[in-house]
């Protein structure tokens, strides 16, 4: 293989390889990430999302919500696949694997959660429809408030006590808020935002990326011991869940798609968008609502599994132009596209 052919790859993959380091250095030396100066780490997860979520929303304008109405059928099968098939796969995966207590809720939890920014990202990165991956994102992330509470009450209850009303709370408080917030920026520095897009994009998306690295260091180290003792069926679960998330999106979408003209693009998006849970959420709230490191450890690794095998599958997928049909027709593409 040649050198550049493995630097193209290495890059392609940079996101990938640092959450990787991050949860290796995390579990190496987990004191360096416990604690520092007096302050917890793992404390400053919920203001980390915060940020996240608010940088999410500088870069969303009300025509994102707007496309709903244009692609209701793409949108509707990811939201629904999100909120029914991850969560049951999650409560599922638990059983099998003989999880329980607060191990168990964590892993129904990653599943219950929102689309994570990554998706974005990882949409981009695959050259599908970025404009879909954002409005589904943004639909699954206000319908978080609700959706959430009750899958976790139904399916997480039999493991932990799960509080609704005060996971909804925090939801609102940990990302509808930011998030608005962000909206309403962009809103009163549109032109602003427009002249310097390209600058705003990368630096967001670096901002982004450094958050959900500090989260994996923050959660990662004190839950060091659990995955010790359980990494392997944490992993497996990981793997798994991951995957089914996109098998799901993309065969579900392409049955759908026979009937709603939903092609080859809109399959790999809502892939992606299924598949890539907003596991930085998920620890937020298993700290902020559960108050457990164990928690928030299937989060974790899915967060970090997710991530790597994401930038894999949208650098295949970057290889193979989709030619399935043009985004909302699923009529093939003209010639000399």
């Amino acid at each position: 293989m040649k050198l550049s052919s493995v630097t193209s790859f290495l890059r392609g993959q940079a996101f990938g390889i640092a959450i990787l380091a991050c949860a290796a250095v995390a579990f190496s030396f987990p004191a360096a990430f416990t604690e520092w100066g007096g302050v917890k780490l793992m404390s400053m997860v919920v203001p980390a999302i915060q940020f996240i979520m608010f940088g999410m929303g500088t870069t969303l304008s009300i025509a994102d919500f707007a496309r709903v109405a244009r692609r209701p059928w793409a949108v509707a099968t990811g939201v629904c696949l999100q909120f029914i098939v991850m969560p049951v796969v999650g409560f599922l995966l638990a059983k099998c694997l003989g999880f329980s207590g607060e191990l168990a809720a964590g892993c129904v939890l990653v599943g219950s959660v929102a689309g994570g920014t990554a998706s974005n990202v990882v949409a981009f990165l695959a050259k599908a429809d970025i404009a879909l991956s954002v409005t589904m994102t943004c639909c699954s992330t206000l319908l978080s408030p609700f959706v959430t509470p009750f899958a976790m009450k139904v399916l997480a209850g039999c493991f932990v006590e799960i509080d609704a009303l005060k996971m909804m709370v925090e939801i609102l408080k940990v990302v509808i808020v930011p998030m608005t917030a962000g909206v309403v920026v962009h809103r009163l520095l549109r032109r602003q935002f427009e002249r310097h897009k390209a600058v705003c994009d990368k630096v967001l998306s670096f901002l982004s990326m450094t958050g959900i690295c500090f989260t994996i260091l923050a959660l990662t180290a004190p839950s060091r011991d659990t995955f010790a003792s359980a990494g392997f069926a944490i992993v497996v679960a990981a793997v798994a869940h991951n995957t089914i998330g996109y098998l799901s999106g993309y065969w579900l979408t392409r049955l759908v798609g026979r009937f709603a003209h939903l092609g080859e693009v809109e399959a790999r998006t809502v892939s992606i968008e299924v598949g890539m849970q907003n596991g930085g959420m998920a620890g937020a709230l298993a700290v902020g609502v559960l108050g457990s490191a164990i928690a928030a450890l299937p989060a974790n690794v899915f967060s970090i599994w997710m991530n790597f095998s994401g930038s894999v599958l949208a650098s295949q997928w970057n290889k193979k132009p989709a030619d399935g049909g043009m985004p909302g027709t699923g009529k093939p593409y003209p010639k000399g596209r």
